[in-house]
């Protein structure tokens, strides 16, 4: 069973966010988790509180699943653009130039690759209920 996590508003272009979306896009977790924790760019630390909590809802929704025999991979992450602010900066002669401070919303989906594993639990509690 799958488990989602969002990121609104995030204070960054969406087009720096996705450099490193797409660099754990597939991965497992654990592998997604030391390239976003070695990662230069400074998105990556809210990326990863967000596939952290990716992966507390996948445990919350999978109770009686051990962790490390699911297997869990990054299965979507896509970067949507978010709302923009538009302030003004001063330019020469009087004029103002237009800034505009992006910013982006996130959405991470973690699944199992072992689809038995959770198969086997939930035929356990339905046959328990």
């Amino acid at each position: 069973m799958e488990a989602v996590a969002r990121l609104r508003n995030c204070p960054t272009s969406p087009r720096k966010m996705r450099l490193l979306a797409d660099l754990v896009r597939g991965k497992g977790i654990e592998n997604a988790l030391n390239t976003l924790k070695f990662s230069a760019k400074h998105p990556s630390v809210p990326l990863e509180k967000l596939v952290l909590s990716a992966v507390a809802n996948w445990r919350v929704k999978n109770e009686g699943v051990d962790l490390a025999e699911a297997n869990l991979f990054i299965k979507t992450i896509f970067v949507d653009g978010g709302r923009v602010l538009k302030r003004m900066r001063p330019a020469p002669q009087g004029r103002a130039y237009r800034v505009r401070k992006r910013s982006n919303h996130v959405t991470v989906v973690v699944d199992s690759r072992n689809k038995a594993a959770h198969l086997d639990v939930n035929q356990e509690s339905e046959s328990n209920a």
